[in-house]
């Protein structure tokens, strides 16, 4: 009995560690991933006050370093190389997961961070209808009226915005049209890949690092063919050379995009998909005050109780999921 008591206290140290890396990594990568997507796109660079425009260059740069690290990951491992579903289903995957990462960029361009980062929170809708779609997955009615608000709090988020927080590329109601349509986009898009990548894991005997290696290498090849052909490659590419700052920006964002990808593996594994979707919700209520402080949007009252809403919304979601048998 005694020496059970110190395996069980070194046991709770080390779930008490874990739990600290875990958390520290996923809020320390995201949280610098949102501050800088939202400078590359909304801070002009240069003497000139020059902003960056290329959306589909950034999801080259980040998807090409997570290609690479996935392919060591996969050496290192000694895992197979081999794709492990049809290449078409890697594919599909890819260009709905480009579309979704080119939706976020282009949205910072007329709606603001916070803006954008709390729509986000209503992800669980399309998911729930893609689920149903191509899952057959039925929901409960306290899922549906938890979606429900969430819908209501961003939508109050969204309407109701501080008059003197500006786009750089702000026309008015046109660009807040604008930019919530391509954030409804970045639901649909971000909905179908979740879900369709986890009928590939449950289809299939795959790896992680097999599934981010093929979908990323693929996305690469995507998105280098649609800068081609857009012509926006070479200007790019100009734009990064004169701006070194803008290079370090980029550089450190696919980073820090790459990075979190193995903090949310290793927390979902460690802890259960619960625990992360607690610390991702108090990610995105951490983004929002820093970008608020940062970036100096200031929110209306409206604004703080749409956020009230959908926070709270969420927080009791993963509670009573906790506290069902």
């Amino acid at each position: 009995m005694a020496d059970s008591l110190p395996v069980a206290v070194v046991a709770k140290g080390n779930k008490l560690w874990k739990g600290v890396f875990a958390v520290s990594g996923i809020m320390s990568t995201l949280v610098v991933y949102g501050v800088l997507q939202e400078k590359i796109m909304r801070v002009p660079y240069g003497p000139s006050k020059e902003y960056f425009k290329f959306s589909l260059f950034l999801v080259f740069c980040n998807r090409i370093t997570t290609s690479a690290v996935s392919a060591v990951a996969l050496v290192v491992s000694k895992k197979a190389l081999y794709p492990a579903a049809p290449i078409y289903k890697y594919c599909l995957v890819s260009v709905t997961n480009i579309l979704t990462t080119t939706c976020q960029y282009e949205a910072l361009k007329y709606v603001s961070f916070p803006v954008q980062t709390l729509a986000k929170c209503a992800k669980m809708i399309p998911v729930m209808i893609w689920s149903t779609v191509i899952m057959q997955k039925i929901y409960s009615g306290r899922d549906y009226l938890l979606a429900f608000l969430i819908a209501v709090g961003c939508s109050i988020f969204i309407l109701y915005p501080a008059g003197t927080d500006i786009s750089p590329y702000s026309r008015g109601r046109e660009s807040t049209v604008w930019g919530v349509s391509l954030m409804l986009g970045y639901l649909g898009f971000d909905g179908f890949t979740s879900t369709f990548q986890d009928k590939l894991f449950k289809g299939y005997d795959m790896e992680i690092h097999n599934q981010i290696f093929y979908t990323t290498v693929c996305s690469c090849i995507l998105s280098f063919t649609g800068l081609t052909l857009q012509g926006d490659l070479l200007p790019s590419i100009d734009f990064v050379y004169r701006h070194n700052d803008c290079f370090v920006d980029i550089a450190l964002l696919s980073t820090v995009a790459t990075a979190s990808q193995f903090f949310i593996s290793y927390t979902i594994r460690t802890f259960g998909a619960l625990v992360f979707a607690a610390i991702m919700t108090t990610r995105q209520l951490v983004s929002i005050l820093l970008s608020c402080l940062w970036f100096a949007h200031p929110l209306s009252w409206e604004q703080w109780i749409g956020a009230a809403i959908v926070f709270g919304s969420l927080y009791a979601k993963n509670l009573l999921k906790s506290a069902s048998p």
